[in-house]
């Protein structure tokens, strides 16, 4: 039986989370910036240890705030299945620091709302756009240990337009997501495209 695990893509406008994700599924990435709208599902399989995994990616379009109740995720069609998701990518604009903000909110309204134990959840925060470092409102070492050691999340950089990192962060979230609790041994992941016959990547 092939399980399913569910991840939650969210940030601020503008920071690139769709880029991301179509890096990751297709390789492919756009110059031209379109708003993420509405809520879009992607479904690529993963092979990880032998094990293969369904995953359900919610490109979540940018939400003020991370639903309190299961009431308040079902009336707002942006939200549908955020609250159940197995991980969270949290996506920011290295060069904007309101981006980061927004994202330090999320998740600490993730911590405070989650019905499971938020401890349990893996949160990898993402700081994307690498390949315009030079112009980054903090220190990538500063970013990191505050992530890692106040937040208690997984950090990653990564550069969606040059598809640097891409895959790396999703192996680093799906190692935790499976092997949460157990000695990470990561022979190897090999991603299948879901949406596009004959593609696959080992990783």
């Amino acid at each position: 039986m092939v399980e399913t695990l569910s991840i939650a893509v969210i940030g601020a406008p503008g920071v690139g989370k769709t880029s991301i994700i179509r890096q990751f599924i297709y390789n492919d990435f756009s110059e031209v910036y379109t708003p993420t709208r509405t809520r879009y599902v992607y479904r690529p399989s993963v092979i990880l240890n032998g094990n293969m995994y369904e995953l359900k990616i919610l490109d979540v379009p940018p939400i003020s705030s991370f639903p309190s109740s299961s009431s308040q995720e079902w009336l707002d069609l942006r939200c549908r299945g955020v609250r159940n998701a197995n991980a969270y990518i949290l996506v920011y604009d290295i060069c904007c620091v309101e981006s980061f903000e927004y994202v330090k909110m999320i998740r600490q309204q993730i911590v405070e709302h989650r019905e499971s134990s938020s401890t349990e959840v893996p949160i990898l925060v993402v700081g994307n756009k690498r390949d315009l470092q030079r112009q980054r409102f903090m220190p990538r070492r500063a970013v990191s240990v505050l992530v890692k050691k106040t937040w208690k999340c997984g950090y990653v950089e990564c550069s969606a337009k040059f598809n640097w990192h891409v895959v790396l962060l999703f192996k680093e979230l799906l190692g935790i997501a499976v092997s949460r609790g157990m000695r990470q041994n990561h022979t190897s992941i090999r991603l299948q495209g879901a949406l596009q016959r004959n593609r696959c990547t080992i990783m």
